[in-house]
């Protein structure tokens, strides 16, 4: 069923709110924040600072992943009321890595108008100034929090041609490069901390060499990783050349045992013909 936006009814408006800068907000942003007359938000006091900054003032009802489903029914009665009702997160678009589904869902199947607005998300700036193929990409957002599961998650995203897409904090980062290297490889990675902030910080690098230092990383961070290559079939290429393939990525030792895997050989004939002929 299509829906009108703007047919004057009233409508739930999702406003992206600044990740960092407040100059990040849009003017329609500004004149949405001024126009409805009740703002869910995730944290009431962080939108109190963003609402003081632009000298606004506004009902602000607390709305976040613990509360969604209690908050909906509420949402539905203004609506019907005629009042127009705003949702912000505390920083950038809501739903996209933060709350506001449960909402969303509950107006649309109600027959409500639910207006999003274009603005401020961490992930856009991380993929274009990555120096990785903008297209095809996939956001995943957060990975799990469990270690077995991340892994899987992984496993179901390692073949796919895609540059991937995370978001990660600073207190996970080391464990979680571990387990990209661990399951993909040492890809090309880079990660943007902090962005649009005093501190912004742009690393660009394989995912071994960033490991080493990332402790010392604060902060928010979106990881945009290498998609996967298929590699030159070897059946065309000496044992030298198949080994060299792997190497950029790799240790010899370890590229070795990569190739006689691939050819059901013994690491110790693969190893010989490497040195022999090399």
């Amino acid at each position: 069923m299509s829906q009108k936006s703007y047919d004057g009814v009233a409508s739930l408006y999702l406003i992206p709110t600044p990740i960092g800068n407040l100059d990040d907000i849009t003017i329609r942003a500004v004149k949405t924040l001024e126009m409805v007359d009740v703002l869910l938000c995730e944290d009431t006091r962080e939108t109190l600072k963003l609402l003081q900054h632009f000298s606004l003032n506004k009902r602000l009802v607390s709305c976040h992943e613990f509360n969604e489903s209690k908050v909906k029914d509420f949402v539905i009665s203004l609506l019907s009321e005629g009042k127009n009702i705003g949702l912000v997160t505390d920083q950038g678009s809501p739903i996209i890595s933060d709350p506001g589904f449960v909402i969303v869902r509950e107006v649309i199947l109600n027959g409500g108008h639910v207006i999003s607005l274009p603005g401020a998300t961490a992930f856009v700036p991380a993929l274009s100034n990555s120096g990785l193929s903008p297209l095809p990409f996939l956001f995943y957002g957060f990975l799990s929090a469990k270690d077995s599961k991340m892994k899987s998650e992984l496993e179901l995203l390692k073949r796919l041609p895609y540059t991937l897409i995370f978001y990660e904090s600073c207190h996970r980062i080391k464990r979680t490069l571990s387990n990209l290297l661990d399951v993909f490889g040492d890809r090309n990675i880079s990660i943007s901390r902090e962005i649009s902030k005093l501190h912004e910080e742009i690393y660009r690098d394989k995912i071994s060499n960033l490991i080493s230092f990332c402790d010392t990383m604060k902060g928010e961070m979106v990881l945009v990783v290498e998609g996967f290559k298929e590699k030159t079939s070897y059946h065309d290429l000496s044992i030298v050349d198949h080994v060299c393939l792997y190497c950029d990525d790799y240790p010899l030792k370890e590229a070795i045992k990569i190739v006689a895997k691939e050819r059901n050989l013994p690491k110790s004939f693969v190893y010989q013909e490497y040195h022999r002929n090399k």
